[in-house]
């Protein structure tokens, strides 16, 4: 996906289908990836990449990861949000937002953050709750803003907890 083109279709959140659990018989355990959504957030910026479901997304491409913040001095700082979509008696809305935080040094290829953090806060998300406090004033403003933008219906049928968390 070419993110800097934008004559292209730009990607949407997952809207799950009727079928919202995974619970019980054949696949038990299994995660349901389908309602949930990877956001990046670039300072002032946030958009969508799905390839942060595996890692791969644009600005984790190529990077050798450390847990050690050390071995990074010059990474810049970077959120990946966990965004789960549900539907309850109004419609859609967004259900568990949850954030990570990662850095990157582009020209060192070498970057910072936690996998097992990432890993639980997509979890985190796919149960329904918000985890947004440690973002800075400025990524809330810009996860917000994408949210509102993606699909106001989608914001307005969102939880107060979720609005003040980010407000």
């Amino acid at each position: 996906m070419d993110l800097l083109n934008n004559d292209k279709k730009k990607a949407g959140f997952t809207i799950i289908s009727a079928k919202t659990d995974v619970h019980g018989g054949y696949g038990q355990g299994v995660l349901d990836l389908n309602a949930v959504t990877s956001v990046i957030i670039d300072g002032e910026d946030a958009y969508i990449d799905m390839g942060a479901l595996h890692a791969k997304s644009a600005v984790e491409k190529g990077i050798k990861w450390t847990t050690n913040k050390d071995e990074v001095p010059n990474g810049k700082p970077y959120w990946l949000v966990w965004v789960t979509v549900d539907r309850n008696e109004k419609g859609a809305y967004y259900a568990g937002v949850t954030a990570c935080y990662m850095e990157i040094d582009r020209e060192e290829r070498k970057g910072y953050k936690i996998l097992a953090d990432h890993v639980n806060r997509m979890d985190y998300s796919m149960k329904r709750r918000i985890l947004v406090s440690e973002l800075d004033e400025v990524s809330k403003a810009a996860l917000k803003k994408l949210l509102i933008e993606n699909n106001p219906a989608i914001w307005e049928n969102s939880t107060d907890e979720l609005k003040s968390s980010l407000a």
